[in-house]
């Protein structure tokens, strides 16, 4: 018998959504985790897929996860072409190519009519976001890119909280993303995650600030509703013969005079995944850690620090709608990628109030690394920020 905590169950009641996968073939950690989250629901199948740009390679990591050999396909257009054809074929399509191929295959996907799951950035050229947007919009499909942070139960928690005015106007953000794993030169090693995140070609003109910045970028914005005016970015790079970022400082200025701090870095040792957020209001603050995501402390002006646990008394229901085990059973990153996916899969069945990032929370990623990068090369100046909005890319 299922859990009845939270509103994700719901999902498994209806048929499945059929989908699709580009990328994530043998050796790719992020494709086993879009898999685990999308079936974590009950919302999606997998029925096919294009695992590899090696056409060989293709084939076979689809059938080493279960596939049909005859859905295991040797290239994206070819499993597009091929899939519309069928009475069953996919309807929507996670994309978890590296970067610069994110843009080709999400534009073909949306020819085909599929939905898009897209990991992020969402692109590397702030052009082809662009271009994606206005396709997406014009489409009426769901376009969702994975920023899964903004899946966790506390972090929906704090939102509601900013929201309500429970820690009045903000004035101040810091959001960091902390990691060791880059410090020496891995890529030089022939580990593969390594080598395309650092390689222009691949990822892009960010490094860390593309990889793991964006992320803190959308999580501020995300819980507070704030985007910046303008940034002012110092990207650095430690390791010799490196030829991306990997350390970012950057400095956040909003409308109505709130300020903002966002360090990403993969040259922090002793940090494995430390993505955390403060926010500071005129009655009140709120501090949220992914290492300890089920917890969110609140401080109202002038008392103790209080805790909010995931499952527990102060709990509301932006929490609970994405809770699916009892408090003391610790929820994670899985968890909350899959929320992304429920939530989408919401969102493509019509269900009012899906709460996921879209196409904009995209562009508006890929428009912060320009900026930071612009900012960096002309000598850590201020450089403003363009909104993602709908008449931003019209």
């Amino acid at each position: 018998m299922r859990p009845l905590i939270g509103g994700c169950w719901g999902l498994a009641e209806m048929s499945r959504i059929r989908l699709g996968m580009v990328g994530g073939g043998q050796g790719a950690f992020i494709g086993g985790v879009h898999r685990m989250a999308a079936r974590l629901d009950d919302a999606f199948e997998m029925v096919c897929g294009a695992l590899s740009g090696d056409p060989a390679r293709a084939r076979e990591s689809g059938v080493a996860i279960g596939l049909a050999l005859a859905r295991s396909y040797s290239s994206y257009p070819e499993m597009f072409a091929a899939e519309a054809a069928r009475p069953d074929g996919m309807e929507a399509v996670a994309i978890v190519t590296p970067n610069h191929l994110h843009a080709p295959v999400a534009r073909a996907a949306m020819a085909a009519g599929l939905h898009v799951i897209c990991d992020k950035p969402m692109t590397s050229e702030v052009s082809d976001a662009e271009e994606l947007a206005r396709l997406a919009a014009a489409s009426g499909r769901v376009f969702a890119v994975t920023y899964n942070y903004s899946g966790y139960a506390m972090v929906r928690q704090a939102r509601a909280m900013v929201a309500a005015g429970v820690i009045g106007a903000i004035r101040v953000v810091r959001v960091e993303y902390a990691q060791g794993w880059l410090a020496d030169a891995l890529e030089a090693t022939g580990q593969k995650q390594a080598e395309w995140r650092t390689d222009p070609a691949r990822s892009g003109a960010g490094g860390a600030i593309g990889d793991i910045g964006t992320h803190a970028f959308h999580l501020a914005g995300f819980v507070t509703g704030l985007v910046p005016e303008a940034v002012l970015a110092d990207l650095s790079t430690h390791v010799a013969g490196r030829r991306l970022d990997d350390d970012a400082q950057v400095l956040l200025r909003y409308a109505g005079g709130a300020r903002g701090s966002l360090w990403a870095s993969q040259v922090a040792h002793g940090h494995a995944n430390d993505l955390r957020l403060r926010v500071y209001g005129a009655s009140g603050g709120l501090e949220w850690r992914q290492e300890e995501p089920d917890r969110l402390w609140f401080t109202p002006a002038g008392e103790p620090p209080r805790l909010v646990m995931r499952g527990g008394a102060g709990a509301g229901a932006e929490a609970i709608r994405v809770t699916r085990i009892p408090g003391g059973h610790p929820e994670g990153y899985l968890e909350a990628f899959g929320t992304i996916y429920a939530e989408v899969a919401r969102a493509i069945r019509g269900e009012p109030d899906a709460v996921y990032p879209t196409v904009e929370d995209g562009l508006a990623g890929v428009r912060f690394v320009a900026a930071t990068v612009r900012s960096s090369t002309q000598g850590a100046t201020w450089v403003r920020l363009q909104p993602a909005s709908a008449a931003s890319i019209a």
